[in-house]
């Protein structure tokens, strides 16, 4: 491929990888996982990163207005970065299967947080099939404030820690502030967004009185299925 045919194959992958963020911050939106101008998305684009603007509404974003970002983490166009850049350039960095990346505060997993998580490991018990198959494990991170880059530590701490027990995370919860999930595309992430936010409303919703799904039920769903739990 010639330097003029990667240049064009590169910005046909910046364009469509800024579509795909609009749809989904508007999607995220229209169905209430977002509000005001909480929360943030980003896609890996080649060594680069595209991701909303700070403080941007994601149910209103502009395509060209998005953040883009190079190899070194310098931004090169768009309206000034989120805060969460550096969270999301290390998820990126410490899983290679990674390609998009949503937050959001998302009121029932916020709630959980505030009137507290299963554990810190696990912030719901595996109360549903899907939850374990689709979602998996997920640590709840400790309190900092927004854009602390000290939580992009602790997330690939995280991250390293449950990839080496062989079962790999596709998301964390931050105390008070909400979900961070990924995947290898909006898709996925999405999928893992809404069952994680699902399961923490059913959790609420029954008083907290479900029993975890019993270990041969476990066992079962990683021979048959590769869950990851």
């Amino acid at each position: 491929m010639t330097e003029f045919e990667a240049a064009t194959a590169h910005d046909a992958a910046v364009d469509e990888a800024r579509r795909e963020i609009v749809r989904v911050g508007t999607s995220l939106f229209s169905r209430g996982y977002v509000h005001a101008s909480a929360g943030n998305i980003s896609a890996r684009v080649g060594d680069g990163h595209l991701i909303t603007p700070t403080d941007a509404a994601l149910g209103f974003l502009e395509a060209d207005r998005l953040a883009l970002v190079d190899a070194g983490g310098e931004q090169v166009a768009g309206d000034r970065a989120s805060k969460t850049l550096t969270l999301h350039r290390r998820i990126y960095a410490a899983d290679p299967t990674a390609r998009f990346v949503v937050h959001t505060h998302s009121t029932h997993l916020v709630g959980l947080t505030l009137s507290g998580v299963w554990s810190q490991d696990d912030v719901l018990p595996p109360i549903t099939p899907y939850y374990v198959m689709k979602v998996g494990h997920v640590p709840l991170i400790p309190y900092h404030r927004p854009g602390d880059p000290r939580v992009a530590d602790l997330v690939t701490d995280r991250i390293a820690e449950r990839a080496a027990a062989g079962t790999p995370i596709r998301a964390v919860l931050l105390d008070r502030l909400g979900p961070v999930v990924w995947g290898p595309d909006a898709a996925a992430a999405l999928a893992v967004l809404e069952e994680l936010e699902e399961t923490a409303r059913l959790w609420l919703l029954t008083d907290r009185r479900p029993e975890p799904l019993p270990a041969p039920a476990l066992a079962e769903l990683r021979s048959v299925f590769g869950a990851a739990w």
